[in-house]
C-alpha cells in the first residue's frame, strides 16, 4: 500500500462509478477531483488518447501532488473515417452532451450498411515528475439502428456488442466491464497491480511530500 491516493482525473461519475469497481481490491486508496476543490481544466487538444490521457494525468499529479490515473477514450466508426476518434465527447459541438452526441451519430448513420465501430481506450497512471505508465484496450461492435438501454455512459446506449445481443447501454457495469475497453485495459492494470505498487513506491519516494 503506498502512502498517498490515486486520484482519478476525472468528474464524470459514470467514469468514477466504473473505476472504483475495476480497482476494488488492489491495494490502493482511490479519490477524484470531486474530492479536491477546483482545478484548471486540461485543454485535451493531442492528436490521439494516449497524448490526452498523459496531458490530464500529468497535468493532475502535479497540481494535486499525488498519483493520477487519467484515461481518454472514445469510438472510432469505421464508415466515417474513424470519426469521431478523440473528439468523441465533443461531437456534436461546444454545447455537446451525451444525448445529442449520440443523437448526431445515429443522424449521420441512418441508411449506412457499414456500422462497425471500436471502442478504443488508453490509461496513463503518472506521478509528479517523471514518466509514466501506459495501458490500452479496445472492443469491437458496432453502431445501432436506435439508441437502447438507460446504462453506462456517453456512446454506450448506441454501441452494439454481438456477441453479447445488447448494446452497453443495456448491460449491467459487472457486464459491460468483462468486455469493454476499459475493462480490458484495467484488467491490464489488475495483472501488473503488485509491479505498479512498487513503481508508485519508488517514483513517490524521490517526490517531495
Amino acid at each position: 500500500m503506498i502512502d498517498r491516493p490515486l486520484v482519478l482525473a476525472t468528474r464524470n461519475k459514470g467514469k468514477i462509478l466504473e473505476f472504483e469497481k475495476l480497482f476494488s481490491g488492489i491495494g490502493l486508496t482511490v479519490k477524484s477531483l470531486n474530492d479536491f476543490g477546483p482545478i484548471p481544466q486540461v485543454i485535451e487538444d493531442g492528436q490521439t488518447f494516449e497524448e490526452n490521457a498523459y496531458k490530464k494525468a500529468h497535468f493532475t499529479a502535479k497540481v494535486i501532488g499525488f498519483p493520477a490515473l487519467a484515461d481518454d477514450s472514445g469510438i472510432l466508426v469505421h464508415a466515417l473515417n474513424g470519426s469521431p476518434g478523440v473528439r468523441s465527447a465533443r461531437f456534436s459541438g461546444e454545447n455537446a452532451d451525451d444525448e445529442k452526441n449520440n443523437t448526431k451519430l445515429l443522424e449521420m448513420m441512418e441508411g449506412v450498411a457499414d456500422r462497425r465501430a471500436v471502442f478504443e481506450c488508453v490509461i496513463v497512471i503518472a506521478v509528479p515528475r517523471g514518466p509514466a505508465l501506459v495501458y490500452d484496450g479496445r472492443c469491437e461492435g458496432e453502431i445501432a439502428h436506435q439508441a437502447k438501454g438507460k446504462s453506462g455512459f456517453g456512446y454506450d446506449p448506441v454501441f452494439y456488442y454481438p456477441p453479447m445481443k445488447r448494446t452497453f447501454g443495456e448491460m449491467s457495469r459487472e457486464e459491460k466491464n468483462l468486455v469493454s475497453h476499459r475493462g480490458q485495459a484495467t484488467a491490464k492494470i489488475k495483472e501488473e497491480s503488485d509491479k505498479i505498487l512498487k513503481w508508485l513506491a519508488l517514483r513517490l519516494s524521490e517526490e517531495p511530500l
